[in-house]
């Protein structure tokens, strides 16, 4: 029993970091999505708080629905596509026994795959005070995937991570220029996550002809997160909004199973481990202020800030919640502690629109994106604060009630992600817990670009 203890417990530690990983897996603050209609895309989000063009508003600000008339439609999609890439000559790895090299370390090639996002809204008026709206969107997610022979193999390789979330809404009018909304966000999310095991702890030397275990997980959950919103009207050019929604906690309950394990004598066989864990996953609160000025008939000026907090999310714990698993413990077992300590973010939008013609608008944005990984950046994805530029168009058939945008848009990373991936323990969360890391500079980039159709009954 021993000669197995060590993978037992290695393979223990590999669940924890597979699993802890899936914030990093999206390029906007923190693991939220920015491309959610192309109406407010192409205006870079800017102002989306007090613009309600369409039924999107559902999501941007509930209260908007009360400047809506009748029954409104929009749906459509965004295709979101990064570049990551570890430069190759940046690339340090230092196994749990440093004198055991790694026997394939290669960059792990270009690690993210082009994601689509669908969202779909609806409103409809009830009477002059209170309107009702309903929206589905992708909030969350991307996926990441590395080349099997990845030097940092033993940090990260698949990161898949899908949310969607439901969202019934209502907004009450006072008649004066003043509204409020609210809304829920049911939000049903899963992931798969995993990555090789170092056994050079273990084996010494002999790990380089020992297979490498590989752990993978997957795991779903359902949340609720609360939004209020309040619109103002404060003359028939000028308004400003307010949004602000509750934080919430997945409880993210999943499978692990870790496979290719040695053991016996000399680790000569392999077996597979067997584990039911549960991880708690911090969603922030945040606040969003937005304002609309119609500076003529034609142009239109946007304006908009997020706050979201990140600093909440300090700590991830993989529970047991298995009484006849694999890995040492137990039910309600802390099987390890994973450090994060993000910071809170700010993203500041700004935007136009020029009615070229009664039909025919153009649109620009800019946001300005924090990041709140600081320094904890990891493999999974590397994150920077980046700059967004986008660009739209809209075209509207009065007679018909259908409106079309399309709008694309750039990220631009103020610098190249600095990896430093290592293990902590509980005990010494800023300390790490052996000498195992994964270091390398990564080059960043990116573009999305969304499609929408709208319409008035």
């Amino acid at each position: 029993m021993h000669k197995i203890q060590k993978p037992f417990t290695r393979a223990t530690r590999f669940v924890s970091v597979t699993v802890a990983l899936i914030p990093t897996c999206a390029f906007a603050g923190g693991f939220s999505l920015n491309e959610q209609s192309a109406s407010a895309m192409g205006n870079a989000n800017a102002g989306a708080a007090a613009n309600p063009e369409n039924a999107t508003t559902v999501l941007f600000n509930p209260a908007g629905m009360s400047q809506l008339s009748g029954t409104n439609l929009s749906f459509g999609a965004a295709v979101l596509d990064i570049d990551a890439r570890a430069k190759g000559d940046s690339i340090s790895v230092t196994r749990e026994k440093p004198s055991v090299p790694v026997r394939s370390a290669s960059d792990g090639g270009d690690i993210a795959d082009p994601a689509i996002l669908p969202n779909l809204y609806l409103t409809h008026e009830i009477n002059d005070a209170i309107d009702v709206g309903f929206g589905i969107h992708a909030p969350y997610g991307l996926a990441a995937d590395y080349d099997n022979d990845f030097a940092g193999r033993y940090f990260a390789d698949k990161t898949e991570l899908t949310a969607i979330a439901f969202t019934p809404a209502v907004s009450v009018s006072n008649g004066q220029g003043l509204s409020m909304g609210a809304a829920f966000n049911i939000i049903y999310a899963e992931g798969r996550l995993s990555r090789y095991q170092d056994l050079s702890g273990s084996a010494g030397a002999g790990a380089l002809t020992l297979p490498e275990p590989y752990a993978d997980i997957e795991g779903d959950d359902v949340a609720v997160t609360f939004r209020v919103g309040f619109l103002y009207e404060l003359s028939d050019r000028t308004q400003f909004g307010l949004t602000a929604q509750t934080g919430t906690e997945l409880e993210l309950e999943g499978d692990a199973e870790i496979s290719n394990v040695p053991v016996g004598p000399n680790f000569a066989q392999t077996t597979t481990l067997n584990e039911k864990v549960t991880v708690p996953l911090a969603i922030p609160e945040t606040i969003t202020v937005g304002a609309r000025h119609r500076l003529t008939d034609d142009v239109t000026l946007l304006a908009g800030a997020t706050y979201a907090k990140w600093s909440r999310f300090k700590e991830l714990d993989i529970i047991s919640r298995d009484s006849d698993g694999d890995l040492p413990g137990g039910p309600g077992t802390v099987i390890t502690h994973i450090t994060e300590r993000w910071k809170n973010t700010w993203q500041f939008n700004l935007g136009g629109t020029w009615q070229a013609t009664p039909a025919w608008a153009l649109k620009a944005g800019y946001a300005w994106d924090e990041s709140p990984v600081d320094d904890y950046v990891t493999a999974r994805i590397p994150s920077e604060d980046r700059h967004w530029l986008t660009l739209g168009t809209q075209w509207r058939d009065a007679a018909s009630g259908w409106t079309v945008d399309a709008a694309v848009g750039t990220l631009i990373f103020a610098d190249d992600a600095e990896v430093d991936d290592r293990e902590y323990s509980h005990s010494s969360p800023t300390v790490p817990s052996s000498q195992a890391g994964y270091q390398a500079t990564y080059e960043l980039s990116a573009w999305s670009a969304s499609l929408q159709l709208s319409k008035a009954f």
